[in-house]
């Protein structure tokens, strides 16, 4: 079986507003094999906002965990994610999942791995995936030098950039925001 290469996830806390955004491609090997995945995801009734990287089932699956914590620990965002890294962590069948998420509310966002990892990134920006030191790069340049921009053009501006370089990232995108 070919390794399903993963995509471009970027987050921006900017102005008071929480921007996320994620392109569509899929890829098997050289092969595209679908241009247009919704990678990222509305929780809490529309509170939390949540992008993944990796395999896509995998990425389902770690969703949904992710969910159920969120509703166990009241919207906590930060106890949430560090009880489902704990679980990913140590569970066998969690544990072979290959992923990674961000997940942000109104307020902060958090970089979660398999390894058990719940990082808060630096400068308010957070990028996972293939294109993510790209879409990354673009993001904190941007947040430095273009500051008249929302969170939600930073994020559209660094994944086409990401997209421009990464072939594993395209330029169909989905964007979310929270104020």
């Amino acid at each position: 079986m070919e390794k399903i290469h993963s995509t471009t996830v970027v987050a921006v806390f900017h102005n008071g507003q929480m921007a996320i955004g994620a392109d569509g491609q899929a890829t098997m090997g050289s092969t595209v094999a679908k241009s247009n995945v919704k990678k990222i995801r509305r929780l809490a009734d529309g509170k939390v906002l949540a992008g993944f990287a990796g395999a896509t089932a995998d990425a389902f699956t770690l969703i949904e965990r992710f969910e159920e914590k969120l509703t166990h620990y009241n919207n906590n965002l930060r106890r949430a994610s560090v009880e489902l890294a704990k679980d990913w962590r140590t569970d066998r069948y969690l544990r072979k999942l290959e992923a990674m998420m961000i997940v942000a509310d109104k307020d902060e966002m958090l970089v979660i791995s398999g390894t058990g990892d719940v990082l808060e990134p630096d400068h308010d920006v957070a990028a996972i995936g293939s294109g993510s030191m790209y879409a990354q790069s673009a993001a904190l340049a941007l947040k430095k030098h273009a500051t008249h921009l929302t969170a939600l053009q930073m994020v559209e501006e660094s994944l086409h950039i990401a997209a421009d370089i990464c072939i594993y990232t395209n330029h169909n995108l989905v964007l979310e925001t929270l104020s």
